[in-house]
């Protein structure tokens, strides 16, 4: 007898209902609660905005009442109802009967702050639902305007900044609590033994100039090619590192960020670790170390491996993109000081600007503003105008910045790179002649020495500082120490 062979019906989907997040009865206590009391709205107006509510009802409510209370006027049933009278939705609900009855419900209510935090935290919640369901939608979109990382750095953007959202309570600092924190800087300096306040350079001389690099600051240092900016940075970063472990003993000490747009991270360490054991960076490109060399590298890389130091090599940056790493290091790794290797390499957070000069003025407020956000040094460099090889004298001015209005402004500090050893060596004379013993003399006097050139110190003195600098290892150091 053959079987008959059964179909499995398929089932109907199953529609998951949920509603979003929200605490209704919080709102109303948050809204009677003020209502009893207006002096209970300074407690969550801080972080409470009406579109934290869920109900679109008491969103119109709790916006009535900020903008009754900010004419002086006191806000009670009776003046919300006139202020709300005419809307239809608020009609509905009840009216003045309805704002009567939050007043009656919240008489008991003393913990507002908390029920405003519930409130806020159910507030996030949807947002993140949001986020969530928008990169879905946007992942399915395979458009080549909106390209993956795009999308990632977006994400990224609209997550950090609802977690920074509603949670500073920085506002207005009075005088007596500024005085002390003040003090309090002077008084770590006074105990300091190099008395620097902030992250040091590692150089005496530049450390007395600018008391090391200070958070919230956005540090320029610019000079035409040749010039050595990149291998300043690096020795830079690796004495902000040494800086930063010195003064943390304790937990994972914060890190330091850096941004090679134009070179790759491995030339980087190979110039770095060509620096740490003075040995040809091109010899250890190509190989031709010995075993001796080989297991003084070994044990140079070890130490350096042990640095909080982080490298993104990834080309033409834009700034929404830099700035969206930089939080994300920060958020992971505590990130202490940032380094970019070098500002004219960024891209604006928009193709549509055809302006250079506007492109520079939005990159270079948005380094300032990301200094001031993550309170940490940004130390970026920048490359001079060719104005400066049609001068006699080559050392470089404000004048010489290229889109020199917006960096100039909006730097706390600007500092130029200048080496008068590289000019006199493309100008040698005929060998024999007097001139040439004249040039060979002058050249002698200015050999491994570069120059540090505050142009700009908001806080402090400008100047020139000189240094010892040895171009065949990218090394630096203090002038007078080495000479």
């Amino acid at each position: 007898m053959t079987k008959k062979k059964q179909h499995i019906k398929p089932e109907e989907p199953t529609t998951l209902l949920r509603t979003a997040p929200a605490n209704v009865q919080a709102e109303q206590m948050v809204i009677g609660a003020i209502m009893i009391n207006n002096e209970a709205q300074n407690r969550v107006s801080e972080f409470l905005r009406p579109e934290h509510f869920y109900e679109p009802i008491h969103q119109k409510i709790y916006n009535a009442i900020n903008l009754i209370l900010d004419k002086g006027i006191s806000a009670t049933p009776v003046s919300l109802k006139s202020m709300l009278g005419s809307d239809e939705q608020f009609e509905n609900i009840g009216g003045g009967e309805y704002l009567a009855r939050l007043a009656t419900i919240a008489m008991t209510v003393i913990n507002v702050y908390d029920y405003g935090r519930i409130i806020y935290d159910l507030y996030l919640r949807r947002e993140l639902i949001n986020i969530g369901e928008e990169l879905v939608n946007t992942a399915y979109d395979a458009g080549l305007d909106n390209s993956a990382p795009d999308q990632i750095e977006y994400a990224e953007n609209s997550l950090f900044h609802l977690a920074a959202e509603g949670l500073s309570d920085k506002g207005f600092i009075n005088m007596k609590d500024s005085i002390g924190m003040s003090l309090e800087m002077i008084n770590r300096a006074m105990k300091s033994s190099d008395h620097i306040t902030g992250i040091s350079t590692g150089l005496m001389d530049v450390d007395r100039k600018l008391s090391g690099f200070h958070n919230s600051d956005l540090v320029i240092i610019a000079g035409r090619p040749s010039m050595g900016k990149t291998a300043f940075a690096m020795n830079f970063a690796l004495n902000s590192c040494r800086s930063l472990l010195a003064k943390h003993k304790e937990g994972p000490p914060p890190s330091v960020g850096f941004f090679s747009l134009e070179m790759s991270s491995e030339q980087l360490t190979t110039r770095i670790l060509s620096m740490q054991t003075s040995l040809d960076s091109s010899a250890l490109r190509s190989g031709r170390v010995g075993e001796e060399h080989y297991n003084q590298l070994r044990k140079e890389a070890t130490e350096l491996a042990k640095l909080p130091l982080f490298i993104d090599d990834t080309p033409a940056l834009s700034i929404a993109a830099i700035r969206t790493r930089a939080r994300r290091l920060k958020r992971k790794h505590n990130l202490g000081i940032l380094f970019i290797d070098y500002l004219q390499l960024i891209r604006g957070s928009s193709n549509k600007i055809e302006n250079r000069v506007l492109e520079i003025s939005e990159i270079t407020q948005g380094l300032k503003a990301l200094a001031k956000e993550l309170n940490i040094p940004i130390i970026a460099l920048s490359q001079l105008s060719r104005a400066v090889e049609q001068r006699e004298d080559k050392r470089p001015m404000l004048s010489d910045l290229r889109e020199s209005g917006s960096i100039e402004q909006d730097a706390d500090i600007v500092m130029f790179l200048y080496r008068e050893e590289y000019y006199l060596t493309r100008k040698e004379p005929a060998p024999g002649t007097p001139q040439h013993s004249e040039w060979f003399e002058n050249l002698s006097k200015v050999h491994n020495l570069a120059e540090i050139i505050v142009a700009k110190h908001r806080n402090g003195p400008v100047g020139i500082v000189q240094l010892f600098y040895d171009a065949s290892y990218s090394r630096i150091g203090n002038y007078q120490q080495r000479h």
